[in-house]
């Protein structure tokens, strides 16, 4: 089993800036894919950024330039800074992590989620 932790989060100006953290624990493999899901209400969960842990990271058009991930491989840690924040990224954010395991095949886990509000 894989346990994801997530902290940060809130309620933030329009144009200001919140960072997410999400921490794997339990039967991590070396290789694997960790990044954040978001669903605002009556919306689709769709994906926001993901990385690897070589590092490539994959965008959504929606939040390239104004989003940064990144990760700690050390702490099996993922890290979503979220600048210039508009009042269209409220949503509730998911952290992910997927890896491939032997036998089992692709096995993926969430965390509970965190609120982001991007309100004046």
């Amino acid at each position: 089993q894989v346990q994801l932790a997530e902290s940060g989060g809130g309620l933030v100006q329009p144009g200001g800036s919140l960072r997410l953290s999400c921490a794997a624990s339990g039967n991590i493999l070396s290789i694997n894919v960790m990044g954040w899901y978001r669903q605002a209400p009556g919306k689709q969960r769709e994906l926001v950024a993901d990385i690897t842990t070589g590092g490539s990271a994959n965008y959504a058009d929606s939040v390239k330039g104004r989003f940064t991930i990144s990760r700690d491989n050390a702490k099996n840690t993922v890290y979503l800074q979220m600048n210039s924040l508009k009042p269209e990224d409220t949503a509730v954010y998911y952290c992910n992590y997927w890896a491939t395991y032997y036998i089992r095949g692709r096995f993926d886990a969430w965390g509970q989620g965190l609120q982001v509000t991007v309100s004046s």
